[in-house]
């Protein structure tokens, strides 16, 4: 294929930009990567895009490819498109947008353009097919109809006229005439009026009533949708015919071309045939055979209808395609017009294959396929470029590197394009050429040797050649080149110059070049001299082309390089180009202005020049005048002549003429050359034959190029033979074939036809057969037989002349023929046989028989016998056999040969017997239930095996009950089926044939194999057992179903109806005959139907699934209440609720009726006085209510589970309602004319009691009774102006806003002079309020005045400043309390009686705290049981439980008042947690209980066996994580860690591996000895773990173990023996067993010190409200865990870590300041670095001191509390004074009541007294000290709880996690921003937490203190503005302050991020200071740190007795230590475990 060299632009810089981006990747040995690919149409647009002005377009384009392809959109051009503001645009995602616009803006380039839109990405580019894009402007139109003449009779056609600019947008859809009938496109082809598909009104056999209707069109516009009635009314005009009228066309000719663009099988045709006549003519259409001028009838059906003379095509096809010709006749003449239809099929086209893979060099074939009607061209593009290749195969014979890319194949037409796309990549290994290595520019003088070097790689090895100046050099005397080839394949090349002289200098280039690509390098070699020019050869160049010459200067320096031409410096010109370097570039040469000598002019600056001329030759290429033969086709016999003129080019020419592409020779007859002239020659032809048709073409040719024109030559050539078919006569059943071919132009269509009846004469066409097919005008009968004998005639036509034909003769000759082949013959053994054979066939045959292929001869055995007789049709012979015998089995041959062959007949003789008996019987294969066989096929007797019957029987049973299987007799393998697995069988086999049955074989004995379970469990059943669980229990399956021993079940479950699988749980098969297995499936969703499942499996598999049992777990209880509760008061003692049932999906089960739980509001606390109802129904009529009272109400769903959630409580109040009667009345003398009236208001007022009517009444008189209105408020009423003696009756009623109650009980009095004293008051319970006012009455009457007094519960009453009487008698009791509760009695005395009341006083305090204790744990829940308090009078409702980690926020939960129990759930597992409750009334709440210290279950992850965690190799070490043992809580990750062994620093290799993994530590070095700690992390905390191991070797061995005394590389081995010390003296078992017998004895003074100071130091006594905060120091939340070897060690302090701490501190790190001691000292080692208490319990002593509050501060920020605040040199170490430490880490620490308890000394003037030195963790002998910890030490005033607890409402806070709830125990003044720091002994933060929400309540350190004598010298001093806290647990290690320590430790680097503006150098969130557990891990011998000793204090407050007593005590503690660390020396309690 012929490619171009040129390329757009933007391809050849893609294509570079692509090759450097992949480089020599592009080319790697394995074949371009399957993801990339080059682009590829997702979606192409369509060929044409018709828009409105009005409406705009979108055009999408969308393509895939990797990379993503690249959208631009060009133009036919090739040029890309831009946007045009307003009228184009091209959107982000790759659209194309014409928006709408104003008819004024239309642009033709714009909206009347070809585009395309191309994709490209780094592996090609494609183009999509020619997109139309034509805008319409909404223009006004009109349609007119004209006149039509018509003669009457005739049929008439109205044509409704379309502006031409809208014609293509217009369709009429409808016609109307004036007498408002419409006609449509349809269907009915009958009618008068008919609407053509093209639009046109059809109207038939028209008459003179049609002349007066008139006609209008409507249309609509496609693009708008608008449509219009036309402007004018079309009329017939009518003509009566005068005489006959030959048929007339009317119209423009008579050819009309109709091209339809409709999709095959929906378009519909018009063919008009527009004539008239009288008479009304007859119409004909015809269609023309393809190719020729014959035609033929166009047949009419329900597709193809004529209407009048006008043909109509419905769903045209291709095929309908052609010229059709319409003939129309009648009596006076004929007319015929012809039209060309072409019926279009959309384009589309497929290249095969879409992409291929080619190595270099090999061909590559691309294969358009395309459908689609018509196809004008094919056109191939690459990268979307023209490549010039027209054929539907693009074949390349050699790939190269250029032609990989997207190749495009187009096919198109007048109307529209398709394209499609195919990639073509490189496949093989192809490095293009690279320079590797070259040589550098340089400078020399003359006389050494130079050596130039090039080194050159590649696939394929690269060839390296030299140039000077653009010249090859070749070896010679000085110039010598040599190459060799490296062991990697890279080319090394040289050129050696021997003593160079200053005119070798100049541009040396050495190009490396192989078939896939060119390589070179270029560099100057300047030789000292003066300047040179080497000679320059004479260039010749193609005008029109850029010439480049560079002048090959030598020499040394040059000052400058000029070019002149006729000694004028240039450039001259602009085409001219000169560069300093001596290039000189002309651009677009012509011979006139650019040919001439040029000269070259060095010169140096010593004025020395030199000069060289060169000589350009401009060469013009040819160029050819097109010709032409003429556009009509010659015809045969014509003359014709073209000339073929060069106007332009150099002479000497070469003019020469080719045809077909062939040179014309004299060989082509006729033709004639003549050379007019150098630039002329003539080609004429006198008679053009068939020969001359074809391409001619004239080549030019001269020096600088070629040209060429061609003209095709179309020749009508009439038919003539090619091969002419003559008589033929053929075998029967042979495959006869009869040419017959001819030529001519068009090329002739070659038929058969065959003659009818056994003469020429009358022929038909062949019927199409299975045997008889014309192809290419060849012949062809396959299996020729006699019937296919005849006279066949060959006819060749191409519309040129009259055609060709020829008559030929078939003939059919039959050889002898058997009619039977082959047939068998079988006879029994000793009896007699005949054989016969009939031929038939042309007499005389002859026939002779064989026996397997040899002459059968009678002669030679009177056993044979052969008789011939003649029969009709052939011969018969027979072979008789007297006595048949075995060797009769065989092949009888029987041969019968005539003139025209020969046949033959075999007889296969069969003698036949019974069968011999099978051997070789063995098993193949067995299973369970069949067993494959085999045997060896015994002799048949030549009787077919018609079967085998195989029988066997179970090996106890007889041969007697055997089953068997019949086997056909072909096979000698079957399957015994039906077998029962597990079974022992015997076997054997039998073989029949027709004759009989053979003997049995010998017997196999085979045990069947177990099978899976064929059987189902039996007797499913599932039932509920609670809401979330079911029961399952079943049977086995029946036992010969079991296929084995069934080992067990999987029973599966799942929700029914849906498409998730089955959940399986195993059970174990129960041995027990008969009995039941069950499983009980917990954790269902309660109320839910589960399917199950059941199959049995036994060590096989499992059996069949049981059918599904559907069940529901039992109903629950609704999970929510019903909604929209709402309450509406109906009457005074009614109330109507109602509300809406619960979701559907919360109901857990059926709900079948509701209750209304209700209660006066007052009551509703008590669950006893609470009423309920059931109702099926939403609502309900609560009756019998208390009048106006308020109720509170709930509703609750109720289902067979149990009752639901209830709802937000409701309330509604009853309506009030007439009071009852007052309770009771008095009626007291006051005087002779007044008595007093005292009553009780109404037990029930049934609302607000408006007013009293006292009613008086004279007893027994008839007077009126008086009534007196009395205020609601007044209890009494004095009656007057009463008559002395006189009885008077009295009564009361109370009012209400409803009206007058009932009356009360009348009472009689009598006014009397004498006045007893007597009590208006009633006796009453008063309830009075905690802390409130309360006021007992006791009005008093009597003459004299009497005396009134009180006893409080029996006691004559005193005032006081809480009680006094009033002036009124009444009692007044301030302030409320618990104790006030009584009874009161009121006593009135005079002189002449007296009178008492009591009252009860009741007091409704809150309730006190109630009693916590814990009843049950698990790993994520508590359960605890409350109890009121015993002395609680207000009844109780219910109790707030508070409960919290220990490193975590308090949460409550609301606990009833009934539940004795309650479970606190979803806690961490393993984890400290505090629990406290309080209590709830209609008061409010009342105080705490006693705080409940516990944990949850769960213990830190547990060590594993290292040989089964461990799995080393050479370099890398496995780590199997499942190893490790999760202590009960779920583990959540591991840190890895590790270190060469003799390294300090440990590396992180990971901080998140997953427990379920394994993890593989890579990078190791062989035959090396490593440490790997790994630290296990779960919720309840850390586990370190540390091992040794060793990398094998590199061949897989060990190395040998280090010389340590132990040498095992097992976890914990620190320990090593002296070689001298028996092997049971181990420390790790002495010292343990050591430190426990002091730890015993110490642990029993202490008892014995404490018991005896108890009575007196006791500071437990003091009173219940003591508030005892407890901290615990063990592990808390995910990211810390202390793990102990040793079970003494359980609950010491340890590293406590915030719950959010996720890592320990990272190794390594500038802050491991652990690792820095550990390096810098020397000495004892020591068992723990925290301080653990149990070691001296005399170390803390309980000194009896006041407590004291601090007032005020509820968040426990002393401030102002100057001995806290103070500082003093010296004192850095003290804890703050008075502050009272609990110390745990004991045994009892879980009892808070048996912690002990211990205070500091208070500070007198804020100094000291004789305090002996505080001591760090490790305590050097002779230093006594008061060794603190802060971990775990909290102080804590007492009197502070109730105080502390309320100020949270109610929540107490130990380890408070935010500043607000800090500690009241904190003397820090800045710390309420602090974290947790721990400090160790070591220097390093125990912890630092993760921000200013963890505060410490015991961190009483100064800041600056916990740095500066931590770190000691240069950082203790910077930090001392930090401010002073007091200090509280604190170590000094090293401090500048303690010069005398003796620790060479350097300073550490402040931590990083540190700014020293910062107030706390905690506040660093990335501080990762390690903890103590970290410092532990120390191997090497600890130093002895000294405390910072303390000037002693004279001033005291303690006697100095006590302090003799506290120093003697606390000198054992530095004792104890010292023997410890001695006893420790050599044992490291490292136990991984980290504290």
């Amino acid at each position: 294929m012929n490619m171009p060299n040129e390329r757009p632009k933007w391809l050849m810089l893609y294509a570079a930009v692509a090759l450097i981006a992949c480089g020599s990747q592009c080319f790697a040995a394995n074949p371009p990567d399957a993801d990339q690919k080059g682009p590829v149409f997702l979606k192409e647009p369509t060929n044409r895009i018709d828009f409105s002005n009005s409406t705009g377009a979108e055009i999408e384009c969308k393509a895939s490819g990797n990379p993503m392809p690249e959208i631009i959109w060009i133009r036919s051009d090739g040029t890309a498109v831009g946007d045009v503001p307003g009228l184009r645009q091209i959107s982000s995602d790759g659209k194309l947008v014409f928006p709408p616009f104003r008819a004024e803006d239309y642009r033709q380039e714009v909206h009347a353009q070809v585009y395309a839109c191309l994709a490209r990405n780094q592996f090609g580019s494609i183009i999509s097919r020619d997109v139309h894009v034509r805008a319409v402007v909404s223009q006004h139109y009109e349609e007119d109809i004209h006149k039509a003449f018509v003669i009457r009779g005739n049929s008439a056609i109205l044509k409704c006229d379309i502006p031409s600019f809208v014609a293509d947008f217009v369709n009429v859809i409808s016609w109307h005439s004036d007498e408002q009938e419409n006609f449509y496109p349809g269907t009915e082809y009958d009618g008068k009026y008919l609407v053509l598909p093209s639009g046109e009104l059809h109207i038939r056999e028209v008459g003179p009533e049609d002349g007066y209707k008139s006609y209008q069109c409507r249309t609509k516009h496609r693009l708008t949708g608008e449509t219009r009635l036309s402007a004018t009314k079309g009329r017939l005009v009518i003509t009566e015919p005068v005489g006959s009228v030959s048929p007339q066309l009317n119209g423009n000719g008579n050819q009309e071309h109709i091209t339809l663009t409709r999709v095959p099988k929906m378009g519909s045709v018009t063919l008009m045939c527009p004539a008239q006549a009288y008479p009304v003519p007859f119409f004909r259409w015809y269609k023309f055979i393809e190719g020729t001028t014959r035609k033929q009838a166009v047949v009419l059906n329900d597709r193809v209808k004529q209407v009048s003379g006008t043909l109509i095509i419905k769903d045209a096809v291709v095929e309908d395609s052609g010229k059709y010709l319409c003939v129309v006749n009648n009596s006076v003449g004929g007319e015929s017009v012809e039209t060309v239809l072409t019926v279009t099929a959309p384009l589309s086209a497929k290249i095969d294959p879409p992409t291929q893979t080619v190595d270099f060099g090999r061909p590559a074939v691309f294969t358009c396929q395309y459908t689609g009607n018509p196809i004008k061209t094919v056109s191939w593009m690459k990268d979307g470029k023209v490549i010039g290749h027209s054929e539907p195969v693009l074949r390349i014979e050699s790939v190269k590197k250029e032609d990989k890319g997207m190749y495009q194949c187009f096919v198109r037409n007048d109307q529209e394009s398709a394209e499609a796309s195919a990639e073509l990549k490189l496949g093989g290994r192809f490095d293009p050429p690279v320079i590797r290595q070259a040589f550098q520019e340089e400078t020399m003088e003359p006389g050494p040797s130079v050596f130039l070097k090039c080194v050159a790689g590649g696939n394929p090895t690269p060839e390296i050649s030299w140039e000077l100046d653009g010249k090859k050099i070749a070896n010679n005397d000085r110039y010598q080149v040599g190459q060799y080839v490296t062991v990697n394949g890279d080319v090394v090349s040289y050129l050696n110059i021997t003593s160079v002289h200053a005119n070798d200098g100049g541009l040396y280039k050495c190009i490396a070049k192989s078939k896939v690509g060119v390589a070179e390098h270029s560099a100057k070699l300047n030789v000292y001299g003066l300047p040179y020019i080497r000679q320059m050869e004479k260039k010749a160049i193609v005008a029109g082309e850029t010439l480049i010459v560079t002048c090959p200067v030598a020499g040394y320096p040059i000052d400058s390089i000029v070019w002149e031409r006729d000694n004028r410096a240039l450039p001259i010109n602009r085409k001219q180009k000169v560069f300093p370097n001596g290039t000189l570039i002309i651009e677009n040469v012509e011979r006139n202005s650019d040919q001439a000598t040029y000269t070259c002019v060095a010169k140096n600056q010593e004025g020395y020049s030199a000069r060289g001329s060169l000589e350009v030759q401009v060469m013009v290429p040819p160029q050819v005048m097109p010709f032409v033969f003429g556009e009509e086709p010659s015809n045969y016999g014509d003359s014709t002549a073209v000339q073929c003129m060069v106007f332009k080019g150099d002479t000497p020419l070469q003019l020469h003429w080719t045809l077909n592409g062939q040179p014309i020779t004299n060989e082509h007859v006729g033709i004639r050359i003549i050379k007019m002239s150098p630039k002329l020659s003539s080609l004429s032809i006198d008679a053009i034959n068939g020969q001359h048709r074809g391409l001619f073409k004239c080549i030019a040719t001269n020096a600088a190029g070629m040209s060429e024109q061609s003209a095709e030559l179309m020749v009508n050539v009439p038919p003539r033979w090619i091969l002419e078919p003559t008589d033929k006569a053929f075998a029967q059943g042979s495959d006869a074939k009869v040419e017959c071919k001819a030529d001519g132009f068009p090329k002739p269509q070659v038929t058969w036809k065959k003659a009818v009846g056994d003469t020429p004469g009358e022929y038909k066409d062949l019927k199409k057969s299975d045997n008889i097919r014309v192809e290419e005008g060849t012949l062809h009968v396959d299996n020729i037989q006699k019937t296919n004998e005849g006279y066949y005639l060959c006819e060749a036509i191409n519309g040129i002349g009259s055609g060709l034909s020829a008559v030929i003769m078939i003939s059919v000759q039959a050889p002898p023929e058997f009619t039977e082949k082959l047939r068998n013959q079988t006879a029994r053994r000793g009896e007699p046989a005949v054989l016969q054979c009939e031929a038939k066939g042309e007499k005389p045959i002859g026939i002779l028989w064989n026996m397997n292929n040899m002459r059968l001869d009678p002669k030679n055995d009177n056993r044979y016998t052969i008789r011939e007789e003649i029969l009709s049709t052939g011969v018969m012979s027979s072979l008789s056999i007297k006595r048949t015998e075995r060797s009769d089995s065989a092949l009888f041959t029987c041969v019968a040969t005539n003139a025209f062959g020969s046949d033959d007949a075999s007889i296969n003789m069969i003698v036949q017997e019974v069968p011999e008996m099978p051997y070789a019987l063995k098993v193949l294969d067995k299973s369970g239930r069949s067993v494959q066989l085999s045997w060896a096929q015994p002799y048949d007797g030549n009787s077919p095996l018609d079967r085998y019957i195989i029988e066997f029987k179970r090996s106890r049973a007889s041969w007697s009950e055997i089953d068997r299987v019949i086997v056909p007799g072909h096979t000698t393998e079957a399957q015994v089926q039906k077998l029962s697995p597990a079974t022992t069988y015997n076997i054997r086999i039998v073989a029949e044939n027709a004759i009989g049955t053979s003997q049995s074989s010998e017997a196999v004995t085979i045990i069947t194999a177990e099978e899976a379970p064929s059987g189902k469990p039996q007797n499913i059943k599932v039932e509920p057992v609670n809401q979330t669980t079911m029961r399952v229990t079943w049977k086995p399956p029946p036992r010969t179903e079991w296929n084995g021993e069934i080992l067990g079940y999987y029973v599966g479950y799942k929700l029914s109806n849906t498409n998730s699988s089955y959940v399986f749980e195993t059970i174990n098969f129960i041995t027990e005959e008969g009995k039941e297995h069950n499983l009980e499936l917990q954790n269902l969703r309660v109320y839910t139907q589960y399917s199950v499942v059941i199959q049995a499996f036994n060590k096989i598999g499992a059996g069949p699934l049981s059918e599904e049992e559907k069940q529901f777990t039992a109903e629950g209880t609704p999970s929510q209440p019903p909604s929209d509760t709402a309450c509406t008061t109906l009457t005074s003692q009614t109330i109507r609720v109602g509300w809406v049932s619960p979701p559907l999906e919360s109901a857990n089960g059926v709900i079948k009726t509701y209750k209304v739980v209700y209660a006066p509001s007052d009551e509703w606390y008590d669950e006893t006085k609470r009423h309920y109802k059931k109702t099926a129904s939403s609502d309900t009529v609560l009756h019998g209510l208390k009048k106006y009272t308020n109720y509170t109400m709930q509703v609750l769903a109720t289902t067979a589970g149990g009752d639901g959630v209830r709802s937000v409580p409701i309330h509604c109040q009853t309506e009030p309602d007439v009071p009852e009667a007052p309770t009771d009345v008095k009626a007291l003398v006051m005087g002779n004319a007044a008595i007093l009236v005292s009553w009780r208001p109404p037990a029930q007022p049934n609302g607000i009691i408006t007013q009293y009517t006292v009613y008086s009444k004279a007893e027994g008189a008839e007077t009126e009774t008086k009534t007196q209105k009395v205020p609601h408020y007044q209890m009494s009423f004095e009656a007057t102006e009463l008559e002395k003696n006189k009885p008077y009756e009295f009564w009361v009623t109370a009012s209400t806003t409803i009206g007058e109650g009932q009356q009360s009980k009348s009472i009689v009095a009598m006014p009397s002079d004498q006045v007893p004293a007597k009590i208006a008051s009633f006796d009453d319970t008063f309830t009075a309020t905690f802390k409130e006012d309360a006021k007992m009455p006791c009005l008093a009457v009597g003459a004299p005045q009497p005396e009134i007094t009180w006893k409080i519960k029996g006691v004559e009453f005193s005032a006081n400043d809480r009680m006094r009487v009033l002036p009124d008698g009444s009692l007044l009791i301030k302030s409320v309390n618990r104790q006030d509760a009584g009874d009161y009695s009121c006593h009135a005395e005079n002189s002449i009686a007296k009178d008492s009341i009591t009252h009860k006083l009741i007091v409704l305090a809150p309730p006190q705290s109630p009693h916590v204790t814990l009843s049950a744990t698990t790993t994520d829940a508590l359960t605890v049981k409350l109890k009121p308090h015993e002395g609680d009078t207000a009844p109780l409702h219910g109790y707030t439980l508070h409960y919290k980690p220990e490193f975590g926020e308090w949460e409550t939960s609301e606990v009833s008042v009934d539940s004795q129990k309650h479970n606190i759930e979803s806690l961490l597992c393993g984890s400290r947690y505090q629990v406290y409750a309080t209590g709830f009334n209609n008061i409010g709440a009342g105080e705490a209980s006693d705080i409940l210290n516990t944990r949850t279950k769960g213990q830190k992850p547990k060590l594993p066996e290292k040989p089964r965690f461990i799995e080393v190799s050479s370099n890398s070490v496995s780590l199997h994580f499942k190893a490790w043992k999760d202590g009960g809580c779920p583990m959540s990750h591991f840190v890895v860690e590790s270190k060469k062994r003799d390294q300090i620093e440990w590396n992180q290799i990971s901080n998140n591996v997953k427990p379920d993994n394994n993890y593989v530590v890579l990078d190791l070095e062989p035959a090396t000895w490593y440490n790997l700690r790994i630290t296990a992390h779960n919720s309840a905390g850390f586990t370190v773990a540390e091992y040794d191991f060793a990398t094998l070797t590199v061949t897989g061995g060990t190395i040998a173990p280090l010389d340590d005394g132990t040498g095992h590389g097992n976890v914990h081995t620190r320990i090593r023996l002296p070689a001298w010390m028996p092997e049971w003296l181990d420390l790790n078992f002495m010292v343990p067993l050591i430190a426990t017998v002091v730890v015993v004895a110490v642990g029993i003074c202490v008892v014995c010190v404490a018991l005896s100071r108890r009575r007196a130091d006791d500071m437990r006594g003091g009173q219940k409200d003591v508030y005892y905060d407890v901290v615990y120091n063990q592990t808390m939340g995910p990211g810390a865990t202390l793990d102990k070897r040793r079970p003494d060690l359980r609950d010491e302090l340890g590293y406590i870590a915030p719950p959010n701490r996720k890592l320990p501190p990272v190794p390594g790190s500038n802050y491991n300041t652990c690792d820095r001691i550990k390096r810098g000292r020397g000495g004892l080692r020591s068992n723990h670095s925290t301080w653990d208490p149990r070691r001296n319990p005399n170390l803390y002593e309980e000194l009896k001191a006041p407590p004291v509050p601090m007032h005020g501060n509820h968040y426990g920020h002393a401030h102002g509390n100057a001995e806290c605040h103070y500082r003093h040199p010296g004192m850095e170490d003290e804890i703050c004074p008075y502050a009272t430490f609990h110390l745990l880490g004991f045994r009892e620490e879980m009892d808070p009541t048996k912690a002990m308890n211990f205070q500091t000394f208070p500070h007198q003037n804020g100094h000291a007294g004789p305090v002996p030195g505080h001591a760090g963790t490790m305590l050097p002998p002779g230093h006594p000290g008061h060794v603190h910890s802060r971990s775990g030490s909290q102080s804590m005033p007492r009197a502070n709880r109730y105080q502390r607890k309320n100020s949270q409402g109610g929540q107490s806070s130990i380890y408070t996690p935010a500043p607000e709830y800090d500690d009241p125990a904190n003397c820090a003044e800045e710390d309420q921003y602090r974290r947790y720091t721990r400090v160790n002994s070591q220097g390093g933060s125990l912890y630092s937490g993760p921000g200013p929400e963890y505060d410490d309540p015991a961190n009483c350190a100064p800041e600056e203190d916990q740095y500066g004598s931590q770190y000691g010298g240069p950082y203790g001093q910077p930090y001392d503005h930090y401010g002073s806290r007091g200090s509280m647990g604190r170590r000094s290690i090293g401090s500048a302050r303690n010069p005398g320590n003796g620790s060479p430790e350097p300073p550490p680097p402040p931590p990083r991020n540190h700014d020293m503006s910062n107030s706390s150098f905690n506040d660093s969130k990335e501080s990762n200071e390690i903890s103590e557990a970290e410092c532990d891990r120390d191997h090497g011998p600890r130093g002895n740190y000294g405390a910072v000793k303390r000037s002693p204090q004279p001033k005291d407050q303690r006697t100095t007795e006590e302090m003799r007593k506290l120093i003697e005590r606390n000198e054992t503690g530095p004792k104890q230590l010292q023997l410890q660390q001695t006893n420790g020396a050599g044992f490291t309690a490292y136990d991984t475990m980290a504290v």
